[in-house]
C-alpha cells in the first residue's frame, strides 16, 4: 500500500474536500476548505477531480515520510516546506520518491497550506464527505472529526508520475500578508442597524482578533452598534457578518453553526473569503460596498475555470 506516514501532524492538520452539503436543516455544517481557492488550485495543477481528498495543514510544524512515490502538490500560505531539506516552490506540482521527507515549518505568508496528491487521499466518505468538522465529530480518517495524529496514514493510489511539474503563474499567487479589503453584500437585515451605523461599518478600519477559526473571524479596533431589537434565529449564510452585542463583527466561515440569532449587516463576498481565512492576528481589514452582479460573474468565471 501507498501512504504518506505521519511523523508530525502540526498543530491542526485536517483532511478536507470541497465539503458537506444539503444537511444543515440537520444541524450539520459545510466543512471543506476555508481557502478554496487555494485548494482548488493544489488539485487543479495535478489535474484532480474536482472534490479530491487533501490536507489542510494550518500554521505548519508537520512533517511527513513518503511510503510510495506519488506526486504532489502545495498551494497556499508559505509554510516553507521542504523536501528532504530542499525547499519547495509553493503554488506548485513535485515529484516525492519512496523514504523521502516532506516538512512543513511556520509561516510566513498566510496562515493554512493545502497538500494534494495525484487521485485524491483515498478516504471514506461520511455523509457524502470526507471533509473533515472536528466539533461535530464528522469526516477524516476514521470518521470521527479527528484531526491528524502522529501514525497516521495518509493512503493514495499508486500512478505514475509527471515528468514535468507545474506552478501556477505568480499573477494567480495572493500575498495575504497585505491589508484586506472586503467587498460586503448587504443583506435584508440591514435596515434594522441605524444609518450611522451603515455608514460606520465602511468608515473604519478593523483588526483580525486572537479569536479566529475555522467558524470564524472576529474583528476587533472597530465598533458597529447592533439593532436595539434582537432577530429570531435563522440560517446562516458562508461570510455573514453577524453583529453581536458588543459591536465587534463576526465573520463566519466554514464550520459555522447553522443557524443563529444575532443580527447579520450582510455577507462578505464568496471571491474574498479565501483572503480572510489567510488573515493572522492584528491584520487590518476594511469593509467596501460589493457590486452583487459584479462578484457573482467574477464567482462564476473562477467557478467555471475550476470546473465547479
Amino acid at each position: 500500500m501507498s501512504y504518506l506516514n505521519v511523523i508530525k501532524p502540526g498543530q491542526l492538520s485536517l483532511i478536507q474536500d470541497f465539503g458537506r452539503y444539503g444537511h444543515s436543516q440537520s444541524g450539520v455544517t459545510q466543512g471543506g476548505p476555508v481557502d478554496d481557492y487555494a485548494y482548488s488550485w493544489a488539485n487543479h495543477l495535478l489535474s484532480n477531480p474536482i472534490n479530491s481528498s487533501t490536507l489542510e495543514i494550518t500554521l505548519g510544524q508537520a512533517e511527513f515520510k513518503a511510503q510510495g512515490d506519488c506526486e504532489l502538490a502545495i498551494a497556499g500560505g508559505n509554510l516553507n516546506a521542504k523536501l528532504d531539506g530542499r525547499t519547495l516552490s509553493n503554488w506548485s506540482s513535485f515529484c516525492v520518491r519512496k523514504g523521502q521527507t516532506l516538512t512543513f515549518g511556520l509561516p510566513s505568508n498566510g496562515l493554512r497550506a493545502y497538500l494534494a496528491v495525484k487521485g485524491g487521499f483515498n478516504v471514506l466518505p461520511q455523509l457524502g464527505s470526507t471533509a473533515t468538522v472536528v466539533r461535530e465529530n464528522l469526516g477524516g480518517l476514521e470518521q470521527q472529526g479527528l484531526r491528524l495524529q502522529a501514525g497516521d496514514q495518509l493512503s493514495f493510489s499508486s500512478h505514475n508520475l509527471s515528468k514535468h511539474t507545474l506552478q501556477t503563474t505568480f499573477r494567480y499567487q495572493p500575498n495575504y500578508n497585505l491589508p484586506l479589503q472586503l467587498r460586503v453584500i448587504e443583506s435584508y437585515q440591514n435596515e434594522l442597524f441605524s444609518e450611522s451605523a451603515q455608514q460606520s461599518i465602511y468608515q473604519q478600519t478593523f483588526q483580525v482578533s486572537q479569536h479566529i477559526d475555522r467558524m470564524g473571524y472576529r474583528l476587533t479596533g472597530g465598533n458597529i452598534t447592533p439593532p436595539s431589537n434582537g432577530v429570531i434565529s435563522e440560517g446562516i449564510a458562508l461570510g455573514s457578518i453577524q453583529v453581536p452585542p458588543n459591536g465587534e463583527p463576526i465573520i463566519l466561515l466554514n464550520d459555522r453553526q447553522t443557524i443563529g440569532g444575532y443580527p447579520k449587516f450582510g455577507c462578505v463576498a464568496r471571491i474574498d473569503l479565501p483572503r480572510l481565512a489567510q488573515a493572522k492576528p492584528g491584520q487590518e481589514v476594511q469593509f467596501v460596498k460589493g457590486d452583487l452582479l459584479g462578484l457573482q460573474t467574477v464567482w462564476a468565471k473562477w467557478a467555471r475555470f475550476f470546473g465547479y
